[in-house]
């Protein structure tokens, strides 16, 4: 199974699953060309994430997504404030991952079911020098790195997110 389709009664997960799900709203949308609500249901779950006409319903107008002849759009206000609204990598890593492991410049971080998509994109907006790129399955994220330190270095800091309740902020080279 590629992706996954996660109920969960606790509104703490509840609320992060909706606010990565709207996220990625967002980015589907900024790709442009999403002419109904069926077209943006695929392209969610070509991502790897499954939801329900209702719950895609309700996010379109908790969003203010406009219609238009070319199909939905963000209103101006989403638009600027995307970068504002991506959950920090530190709550994505505590939530998801389950350990990292290294292999020379290569990062394997393992995380739970379906929880690799949205880790990947979180390595991916904090655009660190020292990350060449990742490869995100169901539940595996591959991390490339220059080299063999700058590896070791990231693995230390994500493992740390994993540990320890309170993130370390220090800027990564």
């Amino acid at each position: 199974m590629h992706g996954v389709s996660i109920i969960s009664t606790n509104p703490i997960y509840s609320g992060k699953l909706k606010a990565m799900r709207q996220n990625a709203i967002r980015e589907v949308l900024n790709e442009r060309g999403v002419m109904n609500q069926d077209m943006l249901r695929r392209k969610l779950a070509g991502r790897g994430i499954h939801v329900a006409q209702a719950t895609l319903s309700r996010d379109i107008r908790e969003l203010k997504l406009l219609k238009g002849a070319s199909g939905y759009e963000l209103p101006k206000a989403n638009r600027q404030e995307e970068d504002d609204t991506h959950p920090k990598i530190e709550g994505v890593i505590q939530n998801f991952a389950i350990r990292v492991r290294r292999a020379g410049n290569l990062l394997i971080v393992l995380t739970r079911t379906g929880g690799a998509q949205p880790v990947a994109a979180s390595v991916d907006r904090e655009e660190w020098e020292i990350v060449v790129g990742t490869v995100a399955g169901d539940d595996t994220v591959l991390i490339v790195c220059h080299d063999g330190e700058r590896a070791a270095e990231l693995q230390m800091r994500l493992e740390s997110y994993i540990n320890r309740s309170e993130p370390d902020i220090r800027p990564m080279r």
